[in-house]
């Protein structure tokens, strides 16, 4: 006989993921959710689709998560901002030593917000019934609201040609132009200008209708006047946070390290405005912006609209950060669709292509960093309003460190609530032996390093001993031999030898211009990676001198008989820029007459054929650079005195500054 074996239970397979959250709850979540009309639209039709798709095939899923990507998206949802200028300066004050001229700017930005918010509206009611303009009026006047009025359409056109109207209350059904009139009129003339209709013919169709207008409201007759203020204060509260959110597109530009996006989270904080930082470094696919679409496996929304959805707001502060090191290749040019992202004329209907609807960018504040301008294209520069971050100065990295880095670092190591106190010499001997920068990276690294040293000490068993003061010859044993040397102010006058000022992206730095003679037929040559500005400034310095060897002392048969080198070291970097034409001037005529240059004396300027000096830009952080390389004497154009005068008095420690108008002027104090 045979058994036939039972057959094991057979458990229904589960329904995918899909089918436990029935289609009836996901219609319900479109109904409730505040679209737009054209997202509502969007959203229904794929939900139509997603009716007729089998929930095995992929397109079921790509369709799910279009939906919830569209209901995610904070179309309508704004961050209240609180513009208060005490605060805000307090936050800037207590986050950022120096940089006073980057204060200073954005707290004219956030004292024009607070003004722009404390202006009274102004609001038009338009309706053909006396009686019903002059109760709206009355009710709103009492309300701190300017009123004007008018009987119809046509006195309303003119109104808003003369007048700046903020609301506009408009009835439905008038003589000569009645309200949908006016309102098309509206929306082609006066964009800013919001509309409230207001009917006796209060039906769904005429509502649907004014609002797919463009109307911000709608109420029927008849009017009761507390609902109506309250929809005027909504739809103008509503009004002044998106003006409010709108503003410059803010570029911080200067050396790593000196703040800039840090100054980004603080001004986010004084608006109370949620901040989001993306790195656009090293982006060489549009689409990684804009978005891929739908029709791609593992399609998914742009950075832009992935960050507005994990916020939860469109209004935040949003940080391109490093957009000067954005790529380039085949793939797409990613700079051309910041051209629209950071367009106030063409972001409100920016469109991701994975999205492909209209989206408004326009409530969000944009802000960007750089390091260097000249690498970003000028019609992407052209959309932003530059602010310029300076390097620190010696008296300020000082008191940096003491109020914010060396806390941070105590706490760091575990040594917070230690008695652990640095010296002012000590700081300085970091700063000026151990960091050479503009910004304070490497500071607050070498402050750490100390910091951790002294957490070892306390921890070592052999080393009963605590360090409670630290001063300059503990910091020498904690660091080791110092770092920088002030090479160039140490160093002996020598003929053919000047030291120059340069501006990097870095910031300010010294170089040093060497030229040598040797026997030949009168050629010049330059080596050192030298652009053609740098080029064209050596040959303008050299006929200069040849023109005016007499007055010079150059005797007059040197040229035909011998070959001049002009170099600038560290050849394999690349250097141009029109600031050092009188250094080489200067180096081109120590060695013609063989009188040493002083080698503390640094110059910078562009020099023309007639030996006039012309104004150069950078000239904080050559300073900077100046004192750290332990400069005295530093020579800048007559033309930037304005620039030089307008510097914090600190920059001036242990330097002198001396203006020069043409090369004459420079000779006895560069040349021994």
């Amino acid at each position: 006989m045979f058994f036939r074996k039972p057959a094991p239970d057979v458990k229904p397979e589960e329904e995918p993921p899909e089918n436990k959250f029935p289609l009836s709850s996901l219609r319900d979540k479109i109904d409730k959710t505040a679209l737009p009309a054209h997202a509502s639209d969007a959203a229904i039709r794929e939900f139509e689709k997603l009716q007729k798709t089998d929930p095995a095939v992929a397109e079921y899923t790509v369709g799910l998560n279009y939906i919830e990507l569209l209901l995610d998206l904070p179309w309508q949802e704004h961050s209240q901002c609180n513009f208060d200028l005490i605060r805000a300066q307090k936050i800037l004050d207590s986050r950022h030593c120096g940089l006073k001229q980057v204060k200073q700017r954005i707290l004219e930005f956030l004292a024009a917000k607070t003004l722009r918010g404390s202006v009274q509206p102004h609001i038009l009611i338009v309706d053909d019934e006396e009686i019903a303009r002059e109760n709206m009026a009355h009710a709103l006047n009492k309300a701190k609201y300017h009123c004007e009025t008018a009987a119809n359409g046509i006195e309303a056109v003119n109104i808003l040609n003369n007048c700046d109207i903020d609301l506009v209350i408009t009835d439905l059904k008038m003589d000569g132009m009645d309200g949908i009139e006016l309102l098309e009129h509206i929306n082609r003339q006066c964009h800013e200008t919001q509309v409230i209709m207001v009917t006796g013919f209060a039906t769904v169709n005429s509502a649907v209708e004014a609002l797919k207008k463009g109307a911000a409201h709608y109420l029927g007759k008849p009017v009761n006047l507390e609902e109506l203020k309250r929809t005027v204060d909504e739809v103008l509260t509503k009004k002044l946070t998106v003006e409010m959110g709108r503003g410059p597109i803010l570029c911080f530009s200067g050396p790593p390290g000196t703040g800039k996006t840090s100054v980004g989270q603080a001004i986010a904080e004084s608006l109370h405005r949620h901040f989001v930082r993306v790195s656009v470094a090293g982006l060489r696919d549009e689409a990684e912006l804009r978005g891929h679409r739908r029709t791609y496996v593992g399609a998914m929304p742009g950075r832009i609209l992935t960050e507005l959805r994990r916020t939860g707001v469109s209004n935040p502060v949003f940080m391109l950060d490093e957009i000067d090191k954005i790529g380039q290749d085949f793939r797409g040019d990613p700079a051309s669709v910041l051209l629209e992202i950071l367009d106030p004329e063409q972001n409100s209907k920016f469109v991701d292509h994975y999205l492909d609807i209209p989206f408004d960018l326009s409530n969000i504040m944009f802000m960007a960093t750089a390091n260097d301008l000249s690498k970003l294209p000028g019609p992407l520069l052209d959309r932003m309003e530059l602010i310029q971050f300076t390097g620190y100065t010696e008296h300020e990295k000082l008191r940096i460190s003491k109020h914010f880095i060396i806390p941070r670092q105590l706490k760091a190591a575990g040594l917070n609530r230690e008695n652990v106190t640095f010296s002012d010499n000590a700081i300085s001997n970091i700063i000026n032996n151990y960091t050479r920068e503009s910004g304070l990276r490497n500071l607050e690294r070498e402050i750490a390093n100390v910091c951790r040293k002294i957490a070892l000490l306390k921890l070592n068993a052999e080393k009963s001993q605590e360090i409670s003061s630290i001063d300059q010859d503990t910091i020498t044993s904690f660091l080791g031999p110092k770092t920088f040397f002030r090479e160039v102010a140490e160093e002996e006058d020598r003929v053919g030898i000047t030291t120059g000022l340069v501006w990097s992206e870095t910031g300010g730095e010294i170089i040093s211009i060497e030229t040598a003679k040797m026997q030949g037929n009168g050629a010049l040559i330059m080596t050192g990676s030298l652009g053609e500005i740098l080029q064209e400034s050596a040959q303008t310095a050299l006929s200069l001198i040849r023109s005016k060897a007499d007055e010079f002392g150059v005797p007059a048969d040197f040229f035909p008989k011998w070959d001049i080198h002009i170099h600038i070291p560290a050849g394999s970097v690349s250097k141009d820029g029109p600031s050092a034409g009188i250094t080489i001037f200067a180096a081109l005529l120590s060695l013609l007459t063989e009188r040493p240059a002083k080698r503390s004396v640094a110059s910078t300027g562009e020099m023309t054929l007639s030996g006039k000096i012309l104004p150069i830009s950078g000239i904080r952080e050559k300073l900077l650079a100046a004192q750290r390389a332990g400069i005295t004497l530093v020579l800048v154009p007559e033309a930037n005195r304005d620039e030089v005068m307008s510097l914090p008095q600190d920059m001036y420690s242990g330097l002198e500054v001396m203006m020069v108008k043409n090369a004459e002027e420079m000779i006895e104090k560069v040349l021994t």
